[in-house]
């Protein structure tokens, strides 16, 4: 071949080399945009709890308000599938099976501890975050609130001292209270608050009376305990029965002029006197802080369950006049709110 010949054919060999790569940067400058372009996996959330749609709506704005701090729009980046029981307990299975079939990334869980057991009888493998517990060692969702150990954690809304302060509020009210009546109904949660409550008691000078609740009819006659063993002041412990009665507690309180101090404000709103208590409202916001860690690749095991930094008290104005009482001034002041 001639020498012409020879660097014509290395020239076309050359422009064959260049345009096959120019081909393959192109290709690779099409392929490159468009796989960025390719939308990302939205999360889905599942949320869970016993209670109505309604009633749950301010804890339900709290967690999405948590959400969207964290750069979580609902809708956008983010899906949130909610199932509520509608106080019809027996539906959680059912609704947390939904869920899992759903394949939500985490379920979250309100409402008290039915949502989370059946949240964890649904799934071993899903990731379950508690808004609420008020025991949950107690309750076999967690080994310990340090060590969680499976695929359940979240915040507790049971913290220690809690009935001790509920004592001192009531103390408060009344300076002059030697003799307390104590409702309550035999659980571990139940034992564990009594327990609480004893040295509270003697360090204020108080003695108790233990009235159990079993049933709905127990109320009215541990009300009668309370009255003929002179008790100047109630205080009512969480347990299913007695939460499932506020109103009649509240009435019987009024019929027997009696000042009772509650675990929860839905008694204050039913006419009860005061209530102390963890703010479930804060909770939920929280809430979604694990989901935030879980959906970046967190486990559940290893996050510690967190208890209640903020608490509120609620206190019935129209009630304690009602009853002759006068509430110290600076008690309305430290009151988160005030009923009148």
């Amino acid at each position: 071949m001639k020498t012409g010949q020879r660097q014509k054919a290395t020239t076309n060999s050359t422009k064959a080399r260049v345009s096959g790569f120019a081909l393959c940067a192109l290709l690779l400058a099409y392929s490159v945009p468009a796989e960025a372009q390719q939308p990302k996996k939205v999360p889905r959330i599942g949320y869970l709890t016993g209670g109505f749609a309604a009633a749950g709506s301010p804890r339900t704005d709290a967690f999405r308000q948590g959400l969207r701090e964290l750069g979580y729009v609902e809708g956008k980046n983010v899906v949130i599938e909610y199932r509520y029981a509608e106080g019809k307990l027996d539906r959680l299975p059912a609704l947390a099976a939904e869920l899992v079939r759903l394949n939500v990334q985490v379920i979250v869980t309100g409402g008290g501890g039915g949502a989370t057991r059946s949240a964890k009888e649904a799934t071993k493998a899903i990731p379950i975050v508690m808004a609420q517990d008020r025991d949950p060692v107690g309750n076999g969702f967690v080994a310990s609130l340090a060590q969680p150990g499976g695929n359940v954690t979240g915040l507790s809304s049971l913290t220690a001292g809690l009935s001790g302060k509920r004592l001192e509020l009531l103390k408060e009210i009344l300076p002059k209270l030697s003799r307390a009546a104590v409702l309550g109904t035999s659980t571990a949660i139940t034992n564990q608050q009594y327990l609480e409550l004893e040295p509270a008691a003697r360090a204020f000078g108080v003695d108790l009376q233990y009235l159990e609740v079993v049933g709905s009819k127990d109320i009215e006659t541990a009300f009668r305990a309370a009255a003929k063993g002179r008790a100047q002041g109630v205080l009512v412990l969480t347990g299913p029965v007695i939460n499932s009665q506020r109103k009649q507690i509240a009435d019987l309180a009024a019929r027997n002029r009696l000042p009772v101090i509650f675990p929860f404000p839905v008694y204050v709103e039913a006419g009860g006197l005061m209530s102390y208590s963890a703010n479930n409202v804060d909770l939920y916001q929280r809430a979604a802080i694990y989901v935030d860690k879980i959906l970046k690749g967190a486990k559940p095991a290893n996050l510690p369950v967190e208890q209640p930094t903020k608490f509120d008290l609620v206190i019935n104005l129209k009630t304690a006049k009602a009853l002759g009482l006068k509430i110290p001034a600076q008690l309305l002041m430290e009151a988160d709110r005030v009923i009148e």
